[in-house]
This record gives structure tokens, C-alpha cells and sequence, in this order.
């Protein structure tokens, strides 16, 4: 008789069961089958059910894809059918609009005589060639558990490099914002911008959780945010503070913060207002006057926001043309070619430029939401996030300084503006991008 509850199955390769109950041992069957409903019981849980995002120290390997410890790889042609592809098209098409803004930038009279716009270009285009190769390198040859690993050390070190600059770094402008290594100038403070939202990201993976946290969880996070915006704000660069603390918060909250914390935190950010407001330089305080009225100083603070607000609305629809627009071409407009470069776009490309390089962004910063959304654990997903916020922030600081919406900060325009550091180490991050895309759950041939 077969045992009770149990189908006299045998698995094949295994000895049958003896009916007759003789010297051959039972053999525990591999599936029991319940006689109610004579459907088969699995004796292991459905991959598919385990919650993507899962604490350290989680073994068990996702879909045959990366484990939590990244012991679990892909070969190279898989990597390579899995990379983000529609995520790189739409950052060298954006970049290549750069080169043609920054081209017309840089063809007028005054600062520019002395260096061609071809220099300019072909510098411009060999710093995004450098950091595509970067980006590459980082997505196929690189491991998430290595980028976790050395996170913090990372960190250290950008902030070892802004401790520099406040001691050794080169005056530019009444900033002391540089590094001069002989060859180039560094900006450690862009550096900075991607190895913060590494270190959250490795703080908040080892610790994940399943509820909001609160004061105990935030402790070393805002430690970490706190002492790079002190050496920033030092320098003095109120644009880069700016995106620290917005950042650093972006990937607090989106860890896990609870909203009676967040409420907490905002309350406490609105009291502390007064304090900021009178740590500010004098100068900084006349941005933010000149931002309601840059009339009252049109030849002095004004003079930027007036003659970029004039370039921006003379484009009308379709633009003055290509390397025609007055206010660039007639050294009206002040740094044409870096944080007012959007002028020179909205001037000789119009209101359907404009459109189209925000429809980039728009796009650039979904494909990065679509990736993080994938992510199979924390570290990923806040990588992802702090990123895109990083890349989202510069842009919307950027376009509403040029038309008068915030106070004239230093933030540049992502692959439009003229500049190396920003440029590579925004390529860096997105070539990290890549790489959570390349093993998150989509499996898809291209994402």
C-alpha cells in the first residue's frame, strides 16, 4: 500500500519504492501531491516573489542575473544586448546640439579672439569623447559590488581634494573654486556632486529598511551631506551648495524617511532660513534682491539677467538664425558660452530650440527613472535616483537663472555648457546609469 497522503511516484534515476514494504530504504518523493485537490506543492519559493529590494547580505541570486553581493554576472554579449542604448542616442544627440550651440557661442568678437570656436569645439568634443569612453568602461568592465565597496574611500577623497582647493586652489573671478594639476584645472566640487550620492547610497544599502526611519538613520547621512557644503559654501559657490543639499536630501527621502520626518525636517529648514540668509555674502544677497528687481542695477548686479532675459525673448518662435543672434555675437551677453549658454540657443534656435533640448531632458531623465524603477536592490535604486536628481536639478537651476526665474548661480548646463569636470563626471554617473540598467529585472533585449 503506498503511505498515506503521498502518490507512489518516483522521481527517474531514484529506486521505486517497495509496495510490499522489503529491505529497499523509502525515498522521501520530491513532490507531495495534497489529495484534496491533487495539485503539487512546490517544496521552494517562486523566484519572481522575492521582493527586489532586499537588505545586505541577501544571497539568493534574481532571475540568474546579479545577486545582492554581485557574485552572479553576465557574460559580454549580454551585457551588451542589455545596455540602455536608447538612454546613450539621446545623450549624444543632445551633446552634438551642444557642440553646435557652443560653436556659435564662441564665433563672436572680444573674449573669444585670441582661440578660434573650432579650438573650443574640438576641446569640447574631446572631453565628451573621454568621458563616453568613461561611461563605457564604468557600464560593461565595471561590478556594482566594487563601486559599493569603495564608495566611502571615493568620498574621502573628494573631500581631501576640496580641503585642497581651500588651501592651494587658484582665484577665478573672486572664486577659489580650482585645482591647477599643471596639464588642466579640476573641479573637485563636480567630483563631489557624484561620490555623495555613492556614499548614501552604500550607507543606506547596508541598512536597508522595510518602514521609515527617523533621527537615529540620519545622523552620518547628514554628516556626509554637511561637510562638503561648508568647504563649498566656503569657496564661495552658492549654486554647488545648493545642488549638494538638494541631492543629498533627494536620496535621504527617497532611503526611506518618513513623512512625519520629512515634515519635521521641512520645518526645521524654514527656521533656519534667517540663519542661511545672513551667512550669505553680500553679493549673494544682491542676486536674490536683483532676482524681483534687476532693474534697480541694470549696468551692475542686473546687467546679466536683463541682457539674458533680452536674448531669450528677441528669438521669438523659430530663432535669428544660426551664429546670428545680436546679443551674443555683440558681447552683450556675459558668459555666453557656460551658464548662459542657453541664451545663445533660445536667441538664434527660438522657442522650438528651446522645446527641444527640454524634451531631451525630459527624456533622458525618464529613461534614468524607468532603470532605477528596474533596479534590483537599494544600492541601484538610490544610485539611479540620486543621479537623475543630480542631472534633473542642474537643468531646472540652469534654464530659470537665463530667464529670470532663480538668482544667477554657477550651475552649467549638462552636455551644453563649456567645461570638462562637469562633463566627464556627468558621463561617469550616467555610465553608472548604464550598468543598473544592464542587470536590472528587464529582460528585454535592449532597455
Amino acid at each position: 500500500m503506498a503511505r498515506q497522503g503521498l502518490c507512489p511516484w518516483t522521481p527517474p534515476g531514484a529506486l521505486p519504492l517497495d509496495p510490499t514494504g522489503g529491505d529497499n530504504p523509502p525515498r522521501t518523493p520530491l513532490i507531495m501531491i495534497k489529495k484534496e485537490t491533487m495539485s503539487p506543492t512546490l517544496t521552494h519559493p517562486d523566484p519572481d516573489d522575492i521582493p527586489p529590494i532586499r537588505p545586505a547580505g541577501h544571497n539568493t541570486p534574481v532571475g540568474g542575473v546579479l545577486s545582492i553581493d554581485g557574485t552572479t554576472t553576465l557574460g559580454w554579449q549580454e551585457r551588451w544586448q542589455r545596455f540602455p542604448w536608447s538612454l546613450l542616442a539621446l545623450l549624444m544627440i543632445t551633446s552634438l546640439l551642444g557642440l553646435v550651440v557652443l560653436y556659435s557661442a564662441v564665433g563672436g568678437r572680444g573674449d573669444f579672439q585670441e582661440t578660434s570656436n573650432l579650438q573650443y569645439l574640438l576641446r569640447q568634443a574631446g572631453r565628451f569623447g573621454i568621458g563616453l569612453v568613461l561611461l563605457f568602461v564604468v557600464a560593461f568592465a565595471g561590478s556594482e559590488r566594487v563601486y559599493r565597496r569603495y564608495a566611502y574611500l571615493a568620498y574621502g577623497v573628494a573631500l581631501a581634494l576640496l580641503v585642497a582647493v581651500f588651501l592651494f586652489g587658484s582665484v577665478s573671478m573672486g572664486a577659489r573654486r580650482w585645482l591647477d594639476v599643471g596639464f588642466m584645472r579640476i573641479q573637485p566640487s563636480e567630483l563631489m556632486k557624484v561620490t555623495l550620492v555613492l556614499a548614501l547610497a552604500r550607507y543606506y544599502h547596508d541598512r536597508a529598511v522595510v518602514v521609515g526611519f527617523g533621527w537615529r538613520d540620519l545622523g552620518i547621512p547628514l554628516l556626509l551631506v554637511t561637510l562638503p557644503l561648508l568647504l563649498i559654501l566656503k569657496q564661495p559657490d552658492l549654486g554647488t551648495a545648493i545642488i549638494i543639499a538638494t541631492v543629498g536630501m533627494v536620496v535621504i527621502v527617497v532611503a526611506g524617511l518618513s513623512w512625519k520626518m520629512i515634515v519635521l525636517s521641512l520645518g526645521l529648514l524654514s527656521a533656519g532660513l534667517p540663519i542661511a540668509w545672513s551667512a550669505l555674502h553680500e553679493y549673494q544677497r544682491q542676486r536674490v534682491y536683483t532676482l524681483f528687481s534687476p532693474e534697480r542695477d541694470p549696468l551692475g548686479s542686473g546687467y546679466h539677467i536683463i541682457q539674458s532675459k533680452i536674448a531669450v525673448g528677441s528669438g521669438g518662435l523659430l530663432g535669428k538664425g544660426f551664429m546670428a543672434g545680436s546679443q551674443s555675437h555683440l558681447d552683450f551677453l556675459p558668459e555666453r558660452h557656460t551658464d548662459f549658454i542657453f541664451s545663445v540657443l533660445a536667441e538664434e534656435w527660438g522657442f522650438v530650440g528651446c522645446v527641444t533640448l527640454i524634451v531631451l531632458y525630459i527624456l533622458i531623465t525618464s529613461r534614468g527613472l524607468f532603470i532605477a524603477s528596474m533596479a534590483h536592490h537599494r544600492f541601484g535604486l538610490l544610485t539611479v535616483v540620486g543621479f537623475i536628481a543630480l542631472f534633473a536639478f542642474q537643468v531646472i537651476i540652469n534654464i530659470g537663472m537665463v530667464i529670470g526665474l532663480l538668482p544667477v548661480v554657477g550651475i552649467p548646463l549638462p552636455l551644453i555648457s563649456y567645461g570638462g569636470s562637469s562633463m566627464i563626471t556627468l558621463l561617469f554617473s550616467m555610465g553608472l546609469i548604464a550598468h543598473v540598467g544592464i542587470y536590472s529585472r528587464h529582460h528585454g533585449r535592449t532597455i
